[in-house]
């Protein structure tokens, strides 16, 4: 059976470079992109050691431009692509009082934007070589509710609704759309996260080491789900329980629930 061939933005650190680690071990061709060209350069060898044809392009998904002369190279050098993971993400927490329009335009443009881009350039080259598959990463932030996570929770809802409609709108051209969401496990998200609460980062570096899975167990659960082609990836079992709760509970009940655990 012939290799894979994957493309991942946000591909140099924290889950996108797990997941391009776990396919370089399966044989898989490929190609991370990321806007931090010096970390790219720099991760990048130890990703041909497993797949001597891996490589690096930068790209940043806010520029279509970038993802467009990914899409150029990938048929140049592979005939297509068969998997696209739109990975790359930030992070934004306050109260909607105090999150700027600014912080609004900056997330948006970054978490569902770049998603959109992505889909909107590689759906016609998936159409033409007759397949392919979307793996979109969204949050479970994107399904539950959690306080003063508005804009981020947002533009990961729309992740997830986005994902489920192409679902339906590219089955006909045989493109699978899987949508993945995490909840909190060690990577790099606080980097280049934007606060306007005390003590947040601190915060989130807490719940993320406490996690109970890494972004290589995450990373394993995507791929799986690659190859099963499932639509949607909950890795966290707390994650999935909060979901079912709000699912089929009422909402007060939900509310009393949950929200008494993420106080």
């Amino acid at each position: 059976m012939q290799a894979k061939r994957i493309f991942i933005t946000g591909g140099a650190s924290g889950l996108g470079f797990a997941l391009a680690q776990r396919c370089a071990r399966a044989g898989w061709q490929v190609c991370i992109g990321d806007r931090d060209n010096e970390r790219g350069e720099a991760v990048i060898g130890s990703l041909t050691k497993l797949q001597k044809d891996a490589f690096f392009m930068p790209c940043d998904v806010t520029r279509i431009g970038d993802i467009e002369e990914v899409a150029v190279e990938l048929e140049k050098r592979w005939d297509g692509v068969d998997v696209v993971v739109n990975n790359a993400g930030v992070a934004q927490v306050g109260a909607l009082t105090d999150t700027t329009i600014g912080d609004w335009q900056w997330i948006m443009d970054i978490n569902l934007m770049g998603v959109v881009r992505g889909c909107k350039v590689f759906t016609p080259l998936f159409q033409r070589q007759g397949h392919g598959h979307f793996v979109n990463v969204a949050s479970m932030a994107g399904l539950l509710d959690v306080p003063n996570t508005s804009a981020y929770s947002a533009s990961k809802a729309a992740v997830v609704s986005l994902s489920e409609t192409l679902e339906n709108e590219l089955a006909k051209d045989n493109i699978y759309v899987t949508v993945a969401c995490p909840s909190f496990f060690k990577t790099n998200l606080g980097e280049g996260m934007r606060a306007s609460i005390e003590g947040m980062r601190d915060k989130l570096e807490r719940l993320m080491s406490n996690s109970k899975l890494d972004a290589a167990d995450v990373a394993e659960t995507i791929f799986s789900a690659i190859k099963s082609k499932r639509s949607h990836v909950l890795p966290h079992r707390e994650g999935r329980i909060a979901w079912y709760f709000k699912r089929f509970l009422t909402r007060k009940l939900y509310q009393r629930i949950v929200h008494s655990r993420i106080k």
